[in-house]
C-alpha cells in the first residue's frame, strides 16, 4: 500500500469514527469509550497530515504562478525561493507522518518495574548501582512520576546489592524501556589509594507493570515460601516470618520481598514484580521472533549487552548502542536523561522506518 493510500484510510477511519460518536445512541455504550480512545489516538495524524496537504496545495499554486511567462522578474524570485523551501519541507511532513502512523509498543503507556543490581567491582559497584538508583528516581521526580521503592538490599556504606521500584506516570515504559542492560562505570574508587581507574558494572532492567488482564497466573505453579526477614548483616528487621518468596514453576522465575512488616504486603508486592517479569518474559520472546525479520534496532535489547560506560576522570557518558557521547557526567546522574533517551527514540523509530521502507 502507498503512502498516499496509507493516509486516505487513515483520514476515512477518523471520519468515519466522528460519524459513529455523533450518533445519540452511542454516547452511553461502552463502545463510545473505545471509539474515543481511538479518535484521540488519530488526531495527531490527521493533523499531520493536514499540514501536508497544505504544503503540497501551496507548491502546486506555486508551480502554476512560476508557468506563467508575464510573472515579473522579482516576484518570480520570491516565488521560486518559496517553492525550493517548500519541497524541502514536503519530505520532512512525509517522514513525521509516516513516524506518526508507525506501529506503537503495546506497553509504551504502562508503567514500569525498575531493577538494578550491583554487577562485578564488589564494594564500587553496588556504589555505582545506589547512584543509578538515585538517578533514576531524581529523573521520575523531574517527569512528575511517582517513584516507589519497592525492595532495596544495602551494603551498609551507601551502595545496594540490589533495588526495585515501581515507577507510575505517563508514558513511563516508552521513556525507560531502552534503559535495559549494563552500565559500566569508570573512576577511580574512594577507597582506591594508588590513584587507579576502576572498571564496575551495574545491570539495569526495565519490564512494563503488567495487569492481571496481561498474564494469567496459576495458583498451582506457585510455590511461596515464607521466611523472617533480616537486614545488612544478619540484623533482624522484624521478630514475625513476613518475608515472602515466590516461585514461578514453569518458569524458574524467584522473586523475593521483605520491606514491608505485613505479610500480605510483601506477598503483594512480590506479585506485582512476578507479574511484571512474566509479561516482559513473553514480550522477549515475541522481540526474539520479530528481530529475527527486523533488518536494524536499537541494542539487541539483551540484558548482558553493555548498553552504556559512565567515564568520571572524563566527566563523559557514551551510549555504545548509538555512538553518542555526552560531556555532562553531573547533570545525567542527577537526573537530566532527556538527551540520551530522546536520541535513542529518535535512532529506534529510524530504525523502523528503515525495515518498512
Amino acid at each position: 500500500m502507498s503512502l498516499a493510500e496509507n493516509l486516505q484510510r487513515v483520514v476515512s477511519r477518523y471520519d468515519e469514527l466522528e460519524d459513529l460518536m455523533a450518533a445519540p445512541d452511542v454516547a452511553s455504550t461502552g463502545a463510545f469509550v473505545d471509539m474515543s480512545k481511538e479518535y484521540a489516538e488519530l488526531t495527531p495524524i490527521i493533523e499531520g497530515i493536514a499540514q501536508l496537504n497544505s504544503a503540497k496545495g501551496e507548491v502546486a499554486n506555486l508551480a502554476d504562478l512560476l508557468a506563467d511567462p508575464e510573472i515579473e522578474s522579482e516576484l518570480r524570485e520570491l516565488a521560486s525561493k518559496e517553492f525550493q523551501e517548500l519541497k524541502e519541507s514536503i519530505s520532512q511532513l512525509e517522514k513525521a507522518v509516516q513516524l506518526l502512523l508507525l506501529p506503537k509498543d503495546e506497553a509504551d503507556e504502562k508503567n514500569a518495574i525498575l531493577e538494578i543490581r550491583a554487577g562485578t567491582g564488589g564494594d564500587e559497584a553496588a556504589l555505582f548501582a545506589a547512584e543509578l538508583f538515585r538517578m533514576y528516581q531524581r529523573y521520575s521526580e523531574n517527569h512528575d512520576w511517582k517513584f516507589e521503592i519497592m525492595e532495596m538490599s544495602e551494603t551498609g556504606i551507601g551502595g545496594c546489592k540490589e533495588a526495585i521500584a515501581s515507577v507510575v506516570g505517563r508514558g513511563v515504559f516508552a521513556r525507560l524501556k531502552f534503559e535495559s542492560g549494563v552500565h559500566r562505570v569508570q573512576r577511580i574508587p574512594t577507597t582506591e589509594s594508588g590513584g587507579r581507574i576502576h572498571t564496575s558494572a551495574a545491570t539495569v532492567a526495565v519490564m512494563p507493570e503488567a495487569e492481571e488482564v496481561d498474564v494469567h497466573i496459576e495458583d498451582k505453579d506457585l510455590r511461596i515460601d515464607v521466611f523472617r526477614a533480616s537486614g545488612p548483616g544478619g540484623q533482624s528487621v522484624n521478630t514475625t516470618d513476613s518475608a515472602i518468596r515466590i516461585t514461578h514453576l514453569p518458569t524458574g522465575i524467584v522473586v523475593s520481598q521483605q520491606d514491608e512488616k505485613s505479610q500480605h504486603k510483601n506477598k503483594a508486592k512480590a506479585m506485582r514484580v512476578l507479574r511484571a517479569r512474566l509479561f516482559e518474559h513473553q514480550r522477549q520472546q515475541a522481540d526474539a521472533k520479530r528481530a529475527a525479520a527486523r533488518k536494524s534496532q536499537v541494542g539487541s535489547g539483551d540484558r548482558s549487552e553493555r548498553i552504556r560506560t559512565y567515564n568520571f576522570p572524563q566527566g563523559r557518558i557514551t551510549d555504545h548502542r548509538i555512538n553518542l557521547t555526552l560531556y555532562k557526567l553531573d547533570r545525567i546522574m542527577d537526573g537530566e536523561l532527556d538527551e540520551a533517551i530522546d536520541a535513542l527514540i529518535a535512532e529506534d523509530k529510524s530504525s523502523l522506518l528503515a525495515d518498512i521502507s
